[in-house]
């Protein structure tokens, strides 16, 4: 007596069905993981430009803290702005000199650069304190930074970030001291020129050609002091 021997196995449509399950999981899964990357190297951006902020503001704050009091207004000689290119700010016991984002590209047409003895073109001055109790750097427009002697407060780091503008204005004043509140205002952010819209310093959406939504952020900063001179 003949026994048939069935064997059990998969078929071709079967076998079709099963890869197509799998790829098509596996492509979800890899787009998952594309988007929980950009959404974290996002989060590392705006980590990044808020906390640059947040020191530059604290670091102001502070200096004008511990100085005598002074005028902030323009052509007083304690605040001196470069349009387009960077400006320095004298606060007595020391100055800050930046350049914006649109200039460190070219490092040869800096506002502010390093001396040319000690010049490191590939770290260019971004935003530098430097000590300066004279004013000097505001004084004399042409004077350059001593390398060794600055710091640098918005290193490039992973994220090449950049001050883009940066204004003073004038607020209330209290004629008994002749002191006034004047607002600081400054733009930090990332500075790929390609990701910004045209002639804005805002990023383009993310349905642009170049946008790049995990990499560019930009964001305004502004703190409140009071300074002036005090009368007797």
């Amino acid at each position: 007596m003949n026994h048939v021997v069935k064997k059990n196995g998969f078929t071709i449509v079967e076998l079709m069905l099963a890869m197509t399950f799998v790829a098509t999981l596996l492509v979800s899964i890899s787009m998952t993981i594309i988007q929980i990357s950009n959404i974290y190297n996002r989060g590392l951006t705006l980590k990044d430009v808020n906390q640059a902020g947040s020191s530059i503001a604290s670091e102001l704050e502070r200096s004008i803290k511990e100085t005598s009091s002074f005028s902030l207004d323009e052509g007083s000689g304690h605040y001196i702005i470069q349009a387009d290119q960077g400006g320095r700010l004298c606060l007595g016991n020391y100055s800050y000199l930046w350049n914006y984002g649109s200039k460190l590209k070219s490092p040869n047409t800096l506002y502010n650069q390093y001396s040319d003895t000690i010049y490191n073109r590939s770290n260019p001055i971004r935003f530098v304190k430097v000590p300066d109790t004279d004013n000097s750097y505001c004084i004399d427009l042409a004077k350059k930074v001593d390398y060794t002697n600055s710091t640098e407060l918005l290193g490039s780091g992973q994220h090449d970030l950049a001050l883009h503008n940066f204004s003073i204005s004038k607020g209330a004043s209290d004629v008994k001291t002749g002191q006034s509140l004047y607002s600081i205002s400054y733009i930090i952010g990332t500075n790929d020129e390609d990701s910004f819209v045209d002639n804005n310093i805002v990023c383009l959406p993310p349905t642009a050609a170049n946008s790049d939504p995990s990499y560019c952020y930009i964001n305004d900063f502004s703190i409140i002091v009071r300074s002036g001179n005090m009368m007797d």
